[in-house]
């Protein structure tokens, strides 16, 4: 099944994106979620064609888990070794956008730069989760784009102010509730040119592990987001550019550089 969230003529809805073709195709049908996609999800009976709904971000996060140098190649690009056990920190909530929303550079940054991935989103309350359950937490998997201005994260020493600024954090276009994330190949584009390309087979610490890892720091609540790190091929952004991040059987999130008016 994919979930998503979608600004309608009638409001703001969760939904089930029915149909075949890429995210924004006429085909695709937004079925209405009564309520919230949790557990087994009951519908009103509203309906409309997604090219005539706005996708939204599919969820709206508590809080981002992020996890660093989680592809060996992209630990070398840092200049650093691969971590012996995860790395983690934290987004805000206000990071987050959708699809086709402007992520923007903020006058204080002079590098942002993009980071493909693939996220998980949580479907229930949990703590202390074991690797081998992993699964049992997971409402399913989103295309996420870990922006990151690159000089504040050097300069600071710790990541919060670089990862945090409002739009650095989009989501979408979905989530893909029946993927298998175990080898999906993953693709960034800044303005049709692949820039990063890689698979989730070679993550350091796969999905269970990262879950075992947070859970036991923290409790996950539902549509808590874990982002699970980045390949190889990170660079910057400029105002005018598009970048899009394609994970296989999930679909591609796009977005528009724009410069914060002063």
């Amino acid at each position: 099944m994919r979930l998503g969230r979608v600004a309608s003529p009638d409001g703001v809805a969760f939904v089930s994106i029915e149909g075949e073709g890429g995210d924004g195709a006429s085909s695709l049908l937004a079925k209405e979620i009564a309520e919230h996609p949790f557990g087994t999800p009951t519908f009103t009976g509203r309906s409309w064609p997604l090219a005539d709904v706005r996708l939204l971000a599919p969820i709206l996060a508590s809080k981002v888990v992020c996890v660093g140098k989680n592809y060996a190649a992209h630990a070398a690009e840092m200049g650093g070794p691969a971590p012996e056990n995860p790395v983690i920190f934290m987004k805000p909530s206000t990071a987050i956008v959708g699809p086709n929303a402007s992520i923007t550079l903020p006058p204080s940054s002079s590098q942002v730069d993009y980071e493909g991935e693939l996220a998980v989103v949580i479907g229930r309350p949990c703590k202390d989760v074991p690797a081998a359950r992993a699964r049992e937490v997971i409402l399913g998997y989103t295309v996420a784009n870990d922006v990151t201005a690159r000089d504040q994260q050097r300069e600071d020493g710790q990541w919060t102010r670089a990862k945090g600024y409002d739009t650095f954090c989009p989501l979408g276009p979905w989530i893909e509730t029946a993927v298998d994330p175990a080898d999906l190949e993953i693709v960034t584009e800044l303005d049709g040119e692949v820039r990063q390309r890689s698979r989730t087979s070679l993550l350091l610490h796969d999905i269970p592990t990262l879950i075992e890892w947070v859970s036991r720091v923290m409790t996950l609540l539902p549509g808590d987001v874990i982002l699970t790190g980045t390949p190889e091929g990170v660079g910057p952004l400029a105002a005018g550019q598009q970048v899009s991040v394609t994970v296989e059987g999930i679909g591609t999130l796009t977005n528009s550089v724009a410069t914060k008016q002063r």
